[in-house]
């Protein structure tokens, strides 16, 4: 009785504004948070620009420096400046190999044979998949990551040339390669095995453990000091890496500098997006509530009575605070019904594309955002309206 005397002068038009401007809202929040989720596993998975920025520093070799001998590796001091400065997130340094290395690999009874080199870097700069990059001491196997343009330049110029078949990233992961090293007139021979194929990191890759362990074994004895490092920074479009690096003598390899200037803008859009989502969001609250506040006016005197016979503001407020409450649960079942439809669609299209990543994922991250817009819009709602309905109470 107490609802169908309090909702006479409710504006269906207003309270469908603020319906529609809030679903609008709610609907671009939902799906730009779970778009990021979904897509999330293309860019943080093998070789990624959004994942983390990366830039593999070297010393510039001039024509002065060579004939003078100077030397181009990095000192502790050039490491720890490198490591202090505003926009480095971390600096890893890779350590070369001090002993010989021969590798040779057995094709359709060809047997191909070459000198290689061995680098490491810590675990967390390296690009692709961790399982299987363990080494222990008195394990025969060695893990190996390639790049993959070493692959690439086999495919399409060696093997053509030769004759030969193509070899695929899966077959090549199968191949086992006879590894000799040698070193401090020791011999040693063991199998070497490629579990994965890098697009950052241009060079043969193999776990820290075994790297010192080698080095202790068969190295030379000498300090290395590493001719190249990997930096994370925050934004390779930042202005001041350039400059840094500029006064300092330090190259960059490839185009990571314009590449991560990509991913920076295109994080940049992410939160434009969720900005104007949100945007709405509050914009409709505050429509939803000029609309309450107004049926409250309406009904000022309906209300004053309510209170004189005994009605408590509590339940005076309450019809209000669940209409409220309401529209926002219908907001929030539309929107996430919204949300999955279209990401039905994007998931199928992804699919296609990258199939390794097809399934992956799940609705949470919307569920997650949405319950919590839910509550906080629908608590500012509930207070709202009693503070009004207490003002009322307290004019009478």
């Amino acid at each position: 009785m107490l609802w169908k005397l309090l909702r006479q002068h409710i504006s269906l038009s207003q309270l469908a504004g603020f319906f529609f401007a809030n679903l609008f809202g709610m609907v671009i929040v939902l799906l730009s948070v779970q778009f990021y989720n979904d897509i999330k596993p293309v860019f943080t998975r093998g070789d990624s620009f959004m994942k983390k920025d990366f830039l593999i520093v070297s010393k510039r070799v001039s024509t002065l420096g060579t004939v003078i001998g100077r030397s181009n590796t990095f000192t502790e001091a050039d490491v720890a400046r490198l490591q202090e400065q505003p926009f480095t997130k971390g600096v890893g340094a890779f350590s070369p190999a001090r002993f010989k290395v021969y590798a040779g690999l057995g094709i359709q009874g060809m047997q191909l044979s070459t000198a290689m080199f061995f680098e490491s870097v810590p675990d967390r700069f390296v690009d692709t998949s961790l399982d299987g990059w363990t080494f222990r001491e008195g394990q025969e196997e060695i893990p190996i990551i390639i790049p993959r343009n070493y692959l690439n330049l086999y495919n399409f110029g060696f093997a053509q040339s030769r004759s030969l078949p193509q070899i695929s990233e899966g077959v090549m992961g199968m191949m086992r390669l006879d590894i000799r090293m040698s070193g401090r007139g020791q011999v040693k021979r063991m199998k070497g095995r490629i579990v994965g194929f890098s697009d950052r990191l241009n060079t043969i890759l193999v776990p820290e453990a075994f790297m010192a362990w080698a080095n202790r074994m068969y190295g030379d004895g000498k300090e290395a000091l590493p001719s190249r490092l990997i930096v994370e920074v925050d934004n390779p479009a930042d202005d001041r890496i350039a400059k840094y690096f500029k006064e300092n003598g330090y190259e960059t390899e490839g185009d990571k500098l314009d590449a991560g200037k990509t991913a920076w803008f295109l994080k940049v859009i992410v939160g434009i997006v969720l900005s104007v989502g949100l945007l709405i969001s509050v914009l409709s609250f505050y429509i939803l509530m000029l609309s309450v506040y107004l049926l409250l006016q309406k009904n000022t005197a309906k209300l004053e009575n309510l209170l004189l016979i005994g009605y408590s503001p509590a339940r005076v407020a309450r019809p209000y605070q669940v209409l409220a409450v309401g529209l926002n649960l219908a907001v929030l079942g539309l929107g996430l019904l919204v949300v999955m439809l279209v990401r039905l669609q994007y998931l199928d299209f992804i699919g296609r594309i990258f199939p390794d990543i097809s399934g992956e994922g799940s609705l949470l991250p919307a569920l997650l955002t949405g319950g919590m817009l839910f509550l906080a819009v629908s608590a500012l709602n509930v207070w709202a309206v009693r503070r009004k309905v207490n003002a009322i109470w307290m004019r009478r």
